[in-house]
């Protein structure tokens, strides 16, 4: 499970998840449609679901989050209609083509060494900073973020940080 959360720069406070993704790839179609009602149910955020527009408009989820390599942008819009979608890119150019498909955000990544993708060659600070600017939707970082790393997040242009571990 992913958790997407921002703070105010500078902050140094405990982070806190402003939406949660339910990521579980390993999980059966009515596995994850059962974890992401108990979720929803759950959860005081928006929830979204990785990769699966079928299970999160079957659950009423706030949107979902689609890899790089999966549907277009365009035919989850025609499914989901004004609920959120984001896309999980690793270069300017697939930012770039996020937005103009109508994406809502960005993930944008791994800025550093992840243990969760292991042998993946971080993009780091100056490529986050690079897409921030280059985007008029919110860009939020991914791969390697700690509590100390959050301001430099922040500081790059980035609009919050996506994580793992740092909520674990």
């Amino acid at each position: 499970m992913a958790i997407v959360s921002s703070a105010a720069a500078g902050s140094r406070a405990t982070p806190r998840a402003t939406i949660v993704q339910l990521r579980a790839p390993a999980l059966t179609t009515a596995e994850l449609e059962k974890e992401a009602r108990a979720l929803i149910a759950s959860a005081s955020v928006p929830v979204l679901v990785s990769s699966r527009c079928d299970v999160a408009m079957a659950c009423d989820a706030a949107g979902v989050n689609l890899p790089e390599s999966d549907v277009p942008v365009a035919a989850a819009r025609m499914l989901l209609g004004a609920r959120l979608i984001g896309r999980s890119v690793h270069s300017i150019g697939s930012a770039q083509a996020a937005e103009s498909e109508g994406a809502d955000y960005v993930i944008f990544g791994p800025v550093w060494g992840s243990a969760t993708h292991p042998g993946t060659t971080p993009a780091g600070l100056a490529a986050l900073a690079k897409v921030a600017r280059s985007l008029s939707i919110p860009v939020l970082a991914i791969g390697g973020v700690s509590v100390e790393r959050i301001a430099e997040v922040l500081a790059s242009g980035a609009a919050g940080y996506a994580a793992i571990r740092l909520f674990e």
